[in-house]
């Protein structure tokens, strides 16, 4: 793996793990096992090692979402498989929450670079429910799933259980 690849994966296991406030750019280095020059030669600074962090994880979830909507057929169960997959991820992780969420409550709101990004992401969830519910003229509720779908990660967060993400999907399957 090279160096640039082995800093960025690092910086993404340790800042959802801990947080980024509680991640120094020495711990990075440690173990990421590169030499600081190393580090800001690829990345001059920490919040740029967190642009990165969230525009590959912006990248890698969308395209886990399409994945997810292309295996499905009707809209109402692309939609289901979203929430569902929502369910499996925190099954299969030591489930932290939402990258997104998690680094949006320790930014501040003056940090527009990275506040930018946080909501595009978000915009592109938004879009996705918008462009499943177009074919069956149901658009309109692209913002109520969304808002579903951000509840469902930030009290799955607090609760650290499954139901929260269950319930949701009730709700969802009886809104489509």
């Amino acid at each position: 793996m090279d160096t640039k690849k082995n800093i960025e994966n690092t910086a993404a296991r340790l800042f959802y793990e801990q947080g980024y406030n509680s991640t120094g750019i020495n711990q990075i280095i440690a173990e990421a096992g590169v030499a600081k020059a190393s580090l800001y030669a690829h990345f001059p600074s920490k919040i740029d090692i967190l642009k990165k962090y969230l525009q590959n994880t912006s990248e890698s979830s969308i395209e886990f979402f399409r994945s997810i909507v292309e295996q499905k057929q009707t809209p109402k169960d692309k939609v289901l498989g979203v929430f569902d997959s929502l369910l499996t991820f925190s099954n299969e992780t030591s489930f932290n929450g939402c990258q997104f969420l998690n680094i949006a409550a320790e930014i501040p709101q003056s940090n527009e670079d990275v506040l930018a990004l946080i909501q595009g992401h978000k915009n592109k969830i938004r879009q996705l429910f918008v462009e499943i519910l177009e074919p069956i003229n149901k658009e309109h509720l692209a913002n109520q799933l969304y808002i579903l779908f951000e509840g469902a990660l930030a009290s799955s967060k607090v609760f650290k259980d499954k139901w929260t993400l269950e319930t949701t999907r009730k709700i969802v399957e009886q809104l489509i």
